[in-house]
């Protein structure tokens, strides 16, 4: 399946979904990991992640209402509930651990839908998902070696791997497309390693830029939609390709929309902002798991 490049001169085609290679390049992964480790709690990943990727694929597919995906991950979140694979503490920089056996399990059932919209929302232009996907990576990565969890750290050395083999072709000029199944594979795995990993403040400060756009786009429209069936653009496309703020007050507010309202920049120029923007998240999420270990 094609779709046409908005952001390109002549709707260039690209093809779309990517979703089944990146499943394909993580289930791949956790198999060979559990094979090397033994470790169950790793594999307990797969369902929920081959869920996502369904969902997803349903979406790629047709157009479907908004509450769609929220509510279906959270029923692809109930095998690692199922499983048990995971510690209740939920760890804050500098306040300590605190145990919510109970609670937990509406952490991990309210974690999946999170992670995986809040990527999907970031995933609006040529290689931001898959960068994204990189930089954060990297960062929870870099805390789970410090706390020598080494099996999630495995898992995230895979959700890199997959996300920077995925980037190769994902980048400007894209050749391929996530879509809606790629980008919920990479935000559930994302999550499933903060749960596994016991890193979810880190996870989620890492992901900061992302949910803020998230809650910049609720906000503004006050319901759950999909964001194809937004008829109000919050950027117009100049006939050089340059992108600029509509200036619409009824248009969704966007990551993209503020940074545009600096000035017109190319899609090349918004991606680095973007880019700019999860580096310095990423940042952050080091120093508040460094914060955990005080």
């Amino acid at each position: 399946m094609h779709v046409p490049d908005v952001n390109k001169k002549d709707n260039i085609m690209v093809a779309r979904p990517g979703g089944p290679a990146i499943l394909a390049g993580i289930v791949g992964g956790i198999i060979a990991l559990y094979l090397g480790t033994g470790q169950l709690a790793v594999l307990a990943t797969v369902p929920t992640i081959v869920m996502a990727c369904i969902i997803g694929y349903v979406d790629d597919l047709k157009v479907m209402p908004g509450w769609f995906k929220p509510a279906l991950l959270v029923v692809a979140a109930i095998p690692l509930v199922l499983f048990g694979q995971y510690s209740t503490d939920l760890e804050f920089p500098l306040f300590g651990t605190v145990n919510i056996p109970i609670l937990y399990i509406g952490v991990i059932l309210v974690m999946m839908p999170i992670m995986g919209n809040t990527v999907n929302s970031i995933d609006v232009m040529n290689g931001v998902a898959s960068g994204y996907m990189i930089i954060a990576g990297v960062a929870v990565a870099i805390i789970l070696a410090l706390l020598g969890r080494w099996e999630a750290f495995g898992l995230c050395i895979i959700l890199v791997a997959a996300s920077l083999a995925f980037y190769k072709y994902h980048r400007m000029p894209s050749r391929i497309f996530p879509g809606d199944s790629g980008v919920l594979v990479l935000g559930v795995t994302y999550g499933c390693v903060a749960i596994y990993g016991g890193v979810e403040v880190v996870a989620a400060v890492a992901l900061l830029p992302a949910i803020a756009n998230s809650f910049f786009f609720l906000y503004s429209v006050r319901r759950i939609v999909e964001h194809r069936q937004i008829k109000r653009s919050p950027v117009y496309r100049d006939d050089d390709m340059i992108l600029h703020d509509t200036g619409d007050p009824q248009a969704p507010i966007t990551l993209v929309r503020l940074i545009l309202r600096q000035g017109p920049l190319s899609e090349g120029g918004v991606v680095r902002q973007i880019l700019k923007l999860s580096v310095f998240a990423a940042i952050l999420a080091i120093i508040s798991g460094i914060m955990m270990m005080i």
